[in-house]
């Protein structure tokens, strides 16, 4: 499976403000890699498996790409082995 395409994504550029808390759901080894938006929550599917981090870092990817932002200015604050995570947005705002 290769990435997918920016018009598959949600837009989630008004999440780009600097300091902001994400609060995501992950589902690793989904079938594809998909974010969805469901009662004020995020549910991020991707295909990697929960091993080394890699599922994280998918994660971290998936959601630059929605925000429109580099994968470098997404911090992990919390749930590196969870599948509740929160990430903050420590780019430009």
């Amino acid at each position: 499976m290769g990435k997918p395409r920016k018009k598959d994504l949600p837009d989630l550029s008004h999440m780009c403000v600097t300091g902001a808390e994400i609060a995501l759901r992950a589902t690793p080894k989904a079938a594809r890699n998909a974010i969805v938006e469901a009662e004020g929550a995020l549910k991020v599917s991707v295909t990697a498996a929960p091993e080394n981090g890699k599922a994280t870092e998918a994660i971290r990817s998936l959601l630059a790409a929605a925000m429109g932002t580099a994968a470098s200015n997404l911090e992990l604050r919390r749930g590196a082995t969870s599948r509740d995570k929160v990430f903050v947005y420590t780019g430009p705002g």
